[in-house]
C-alpha cells in the first residue's frame, strides 16, 4: 500500500539517497568493467579464499564484469546468488527510486520484513554451506 505525502521535502532532497545509492552502483560497476577481476590479484585477495572456503560473495566481483559484457552465464557460473538476487536488487531500487522522484512513503510491515530478512538469510547460508561442500563444487567460484 502506498499513500501520497504532503510535500514536506522537495523532490531534490528526497532524491539525495537513491542518486548516491546509484551513482555509487554506477561507479563501482564500472571500475569491473575497466579492471577485470578475473585476472588473479587485479582487485587484492579475497581474505575468505585465503581461508580456504567460498563466502556467499566469492566471484561476486568476478559476475559483475561478466554481467557488464553480457554474458549471463559466465555470471552464474562465477556467483550464482548475485544473478539471482540482481532482479529483486534492480525492482527494490526502482520502486525506492521512484517512490522519492514521486514524494510516496509506502507501509510497512515490520513482521513481513523480519521473515523475508530471516528467510533471505537462510538461503544465504545454505547456499554458503552448499558450495563449500563436494556435493555442490558446481556453485564454487
Amino acid at each position: 500500500m502506498s499513500r501520497p505525502l504532503a510535500p514536506a521535502r522537495p523532490r531534490r532532497a528526497r532524491m539525495v539517497g537513491p542518486a548516491l545509492t546509484l551513482g555509487g552502483l554506477a561507479a563501482a560497476t564500472l571500475a569491473l568493467r575497466l579492471r577485470d577481476p578475473h585476472e588473479g590479484g587485479s582487485w587484492g585477495i579475497c581474505p575468505t579464499a585465503a581461508m580456504g572456503f567460498a563466502c556467499p560473495g566469492c566471484g561476486g566481483l568476478r559476475a559483475v564484469n561478466d554481467l557488464t559484457h553480457l554474458d549471463l552465464a559466465a555470471a552464474a557460473s562465477s556467483n550464482l546468488m548475485l544473478v539471482a538476487v540482481l532482479p529483486l536488487v534492480v525492482f527494490v531500487l526502482g520502486r525506492w527510486t521512484v517512490d522519492a522522484w514521486t514524494g510516496r512513503e509506502r507501509d510497512h510491515d515490520a513482521r513481513l520484513a523480519v521473515g523475508v530478512t530471516m528467510v533471505g538469510l537462510a538461503l544465504l547460508t545454505v547456499f554458503t554451506v552448499l558450495r563449500n561442500l563436494p556435493a555442490g563444487a558446481w556453485l564454487a567460484p
